[in-house]
């Protein structure tokens, strides 16, 4: 590889936000400050719309004050973008780096947004333009291929574990039956971490239901009345993305006008109609009074106060990492390695090809996934834990013998 090229370099926030996208982006601002080939570092304001729009910030202008202050923040500080380029876009962005000498770009994002770079760095390639590209991975769902997990889940499964441990108490002291429909499309690692929380035997959720298993409405009611039967009370938590047996989400069969962004994906989040449905059948068909439901929607992206701190931690080093890999190779993608046999949790930061992560998406394995479908195993649990942090101990009088 030739030597890094002495230019300037831009860095944007893509896709939905996270509680620490911005500790990335300190991790960018940071070590770019470590490489004097990189003369100028420009934020992009609502990521490549931004770009073509000629709107940047210095970003090298920030104080240390700042930087503490953006660390601790969460949501995109830079704005973000849900815009799907195409060729002309991708080629009124390299007419603007080219406009201001821009030889790096690092973008913070998840696989739409690796893509975005893959075809940008191809096109800068083919016109003979040196660019270094790379993609640091973001997203609260997890579901990034290559990398063992993703800088946001953490934070976000934090944020889950702890809202059910408070729902599962307020469910005792008024029992019935309480259903959470949480965030995820295709991938159920968000929902599972609602089982992280969970101290006492019949603690809550009883029953987690994830896109990667079907489940009929037939199958959801009995779950629903066994575990109500036994324990007088039931909390369900269900992916937004669950399937019906037919392989149609409940979400798509519900939606009278079915809403789609620009990658072509059907709007889930941000409705009730999901959790309305399931426990209008659990009142009708189960004839159960008292019944509750919540959707999350996007409440775990941008909750402040919850960041994990192996999540806080991890995503900077990948902002750092993504700039010295630029030094040395073209482009490329962050990823995190789990390393084995030590007693204590750790990782390495190793660079995959941009397109080993563009587009695509990974599910939860079937180790993760109890055999009734309807839960989480000891494996979900040891690989989540470390990733959420300390969860709040609880304390119930309930099972104390009666005088």
């Amino acid at each position: 590889m030739a030597d890094a090229p002495k230019a300037n370099a831009v860095v944007g926030q893509s896709g939905g936000p996270t509680a620490v996208i911005n500790a990335s982006l300190v991790g960018v601002i940071e070590e770019v400050n470590k490489h004097p080939e990189i003369q100028n570092l420009y934020g992009t304001i609502h990521a490549v719309a931004g770009i073509v729009k000629n709107e940047f910030i210095d970003l090298k202008r920030l104080s240390a004050a700042e930087m503490k202050v953006l660390l601790a923040s969460p949501c995109s500080a830079l704005g973000s973008s849900r815009d799907k380029p195409d060729q002309q876009y991708c080629a009124n962005i390299l007419d603007a780096f080219k406009r201001r000498d821009v030889r790096y770009f690092f973008y913070i994002g998840g696989n739409d947004s690796a893509n975005t770079l893959h075809i940008i760095n191809k096109m800068a390639g083919d016109a003979g333009y040196e660019l270094r590209a790379f993609h640091i991975p973001k997203t609260i769902d997890n579901d990034l291929l290559v990398t063992d997990h993703c800088p946001g889940y953490g934070s976000a499964a934090k944020f889950e574990a702890w809202a059910l441990v408070g729902d599962d108490l307020d469910n005792r002291s008024l029992p019935g039956v309480k259903i959470d429909v949480i965030m995820g499309r295709h991938a159920g690692f968000l929902t599972a971490a609602t089982a992280l929380g969970k101290q006492r035997d019949d603690d809550g959720p009883h029953l987690v239901y994830m896109p990667e298993r079907p489940v009929s409405l037939d199958k959801f009611l009995a779950d629903v009345d066994r575990v109500y039967k036994k324990l007088g009370r039931c909390v369900v938590t269900a992916s937004e993305g669950i399937c019906d047996t037919d392989g149609v989400t409940w979400a798509e069969k519900l939606a009278k006008g079915v809403e789609t962004d620009a990658h072509g994906n059907i709007q889930l989040s941000g409705t009730g109609a999901l959790a309305d449905f399931l426990a209008a059948q659990v009142k009708e068909k189960l004839k159960i009074k008292r019944i509750r439901a919540d959707t999350f929607g996007y409440l775990q992206r941008s909750f402040p106060g919850l960041q994990s701190a192996v999540d806080l931690a991890e995503a900077r080093q990948c902002g750092r990492a993504a700039v010295k890999y630029a030094a040395k190779y073209q482009s490329g993608s962050v990823a995190i390695r789990r390393l084995a046999g030590g007693k204590d949790y750790a990782v390495e930061l190793f660079r995959t090809e941009l397109a080993s992560v563009a587009e695509r998406t990974k599910s939860m394995p079937d180790e993760f996934i109890n055999a009734e479908g309807n839960g989480v195993t000891s494996a979900f649990i040891e690989y989540a834990m470390p990733l959420a942090g300390d969860l709040p101990k609880t304390g119930y009088l309930g099972d104390c013998p009666k005088v």
